[in-house]
């Protein structure tokens, strides 16, 4: 299994959380289905739909600097963590401009129970996406280093299982407020 025991404990229970979250989300669209139906079709699906790739993008990164790092290839590594990371920026970019357009619109968490999921759960990712940019900043600097430490595949490997589990969450998210009707 790569990367430490504790990565796949905290994986899980994070995964468990937005399950939960998920549920929830579910629970709230069976009892309002009308309003759910009139409300996502005021997002613009190209945000979501050009954040997917955009992370997608960021996932075959992490995975092909590890490969990488693992053929002992480091310069070529950390170009690869880097280029996540850029990604990693872009998809927050076009969440920043995604919830300005919205907001402009007089769309807010307080307009109805979907946007007020829709707001809080896109958020969280957010905040996770940004966590994921500090892993990926540790592994850079871990991949870039001029000697090969003993601790540096696995430092990857955890920084790519969250970095991947994050994608995960918005490979749920994007279907779940941009797709469902």
């Amino acid at each position: 299994m790569p990367g430490e025991p504790g990565i796949w404990a905290l994986v899980l229970a994070d995964m468990t959380v937005f399950a939960t979250f998920f549920a929830v989300f579910l629970i709230a669209r069976i009892h309002q289905p009308r309003l759910f139906a009139e409300s996502r079709p005021q997002l613009t699906v190209a945000f979501g739909f050009v954040n997917t790739i955009v992370l997608l993008t960021s996932s075959l990164f992490v995975a092909c600097a590890v490969r990488r790092l693992r053929a002992g290839d480091r310069p070529q590594a950390t170009r690869l963590v880097v280029g996540a990371m850029v990604c990693g920026l872009i998809f927050l970019a076009i969440k920043v401009l995604e919830y300005s357009t919205e907001i402009s619109h007089g769309i807010n968490p307080a307009t109805n129970d979907f946007f007020l999921y829709y707001f809080i759960f896109t958020g969280i990712h957010a905040a996770h996406v940004i966590l994921g940019l500090a892993g990926l900043a540790v592994v850079r600097h871990f991949v870039s280093r001029r000697g090969p430490g003993p601790h540096d595949q696995r430092i990857a490997e955890v920084g790519a299982s969250f970095w991947h589990m994050v994608d995960l969450l918005w490979i749920v998210l994007f279907p779940l407020f941009y797709l469902m009707a």
